[in-house]
């Protein structure tokens, strides 16, 4: 897989106005035909993606040129029981490295999004019940000022997809962790509004 992110990379590395997608399978699954025009898109998903994983694979793109970055990593460290400072750390770092290989690039980090919690049916449902709305807007928080510390963009899409009890939207999901076509509309504007600055 690597090798083929880095083929994908090696491909765009001269497209104009290059837009970058960093993330998991939440990004991997971004429908191409939605993303705004007047830009190149390189999407670098990986299903499962994890922050350490991400982080270890950012010199892929050290050639790239890229305009803009959109980062979004976190929900599978928790689901699989990582520690909320080693997540954080892993960010910090990507933000950091992003942030010397590619001086020119506007970075944009995103927020993580809520999971459908009681009502998800994915098939990890309990790891995601272990996750609390709690934690995961305190994690926000700290990504937040990750951001803030290192002059990038931060994006909170978070409020967008949550509904009154914390949890992710039904609407807005295939399985309470996955994102439907409504949901990437929602993401869409968010990531357009940006990208058009």
């Amino acid at each position: 897989l690597p090798i083929l992110l880095r083929a994908e990379a090696t491909a765009g590395a001269s497209l104009p106005r290059q837009t970058i997608l960093l993330g998991d399978s939440l990004t991997l699954w971004f429908p191409a035909q939605l993303l705004p025009g007047h830009r190149s898109w390189l999407n670098q998903g990986i299903s499962g993606e994890n922050s350490r994983g991400l982080l270890t694979r950012l010199n892929l793109l050290d050639h790239n040129t890229p305009d803009t970055i959109f980062m979004m990593i976190g929900i599978n460290d928790l689901i699989w029981g990582g520690a909320d400072a080693d997540l954080v750390g892993n960010i910090r770092a990507a933000v950091q490295y992003l942030k010397t290989s590619h001086p020119q690039a506007q970075i944009v980090v995103q927020s993580i999004l809520p999971h459908g919690g009681p009502e998800a049916t994915w098939e990890g449902r309990d790891r995601l019940l272990r996750v609390t709305p709690q934690r995961i807007v305190g994690i926000n928080s700290q990504i937040k000022q990750i951001a803030s510390d290192n002059g990038v963009t931060y994006l909170n899409l978070y409020p967008l997809f949550v509904n009154g009890e914390g949890y992710l939207r039904p609407d807005l999901t295939t399985d309470g962790l996955h994102l439907n076509g409504n949901g990437y509309l929602v993401w869409l504007t968010a990531l357009a509004m940006v990208a058009e600055r």
